[in-house]
């Protein structure tokens, strides 16, 4: 059984989809913990802001398998797919952690973790004391450095327990 690390973004319907997305989740792989709910800014286009979020899980699924189910989440969710990857979207599901592996295909960790705050505040919500298998650094370590930097990151109340 391994631990996976998700997060889970939207700036189209974002309550909607981010309760989709932890339903969803959840009826395929069981019990969740779920981090808070963030706003941030669109990051490298004009759009309306993101919620994001981080989602753990266990699974005895490989990485390939879940990239799989996500897509099937986000196809769901009516997310379509275009040349262009900084575009608004409905719901967007990201494999960031996987136990402590470190692969190429796909990229674990996710390489981006530690490069935006909507990512690594979550993931350091959820368990701060964990390894980044990359850096042999603890994530608490990385947001430590990265919230001195100038981000805009809000927490939003959002129920999940309501349907």
């Amino acid at each position: 059984m391994a631990r996976v690390f998700v997060g889970i973004g939207s700036n189209l319907r974002p309550r909607r989809n981010l309760r989709f997305a932890v339903a969803e989740l959840g009826r395929r792989f069981g019990a969740l913990t779920l981090s808070p709910v963030y706003r941030n800014p669109a990051v490298g286009f004009d759009g309306a802001d993101f919620l994001n979020m981080v989602a753990a899980f266990d699974a005895t699924a490989q990485p390939e398998a879940l990239c799989g189910e996500f897509a099937q989440i986000h196809e769901l969710a009516g997310r379509t797919r275009g040349a262009q990857r900084f575009v608004s979207r409905t719901l967007d599901i990201d494999l960031l952690l996987y136990d402590d592996r470190v692969a190429d295909r796909p990229p674990l960790p996710r390489d981006d973790i530690l490069d935006y705050a909507f990512v690594l505040k979550p993931l350091v919500d959820i368990e701060p004391d964990r390894v980044h298998p990359g850096t042999g650094r603890t994530l608490r370590e990385h947001w430590d450095e990265l919230r001195r930097q100038p981000h805009s990151l809000h927490r939003v109340d959002i129920r999940f327990d309501d349907g």
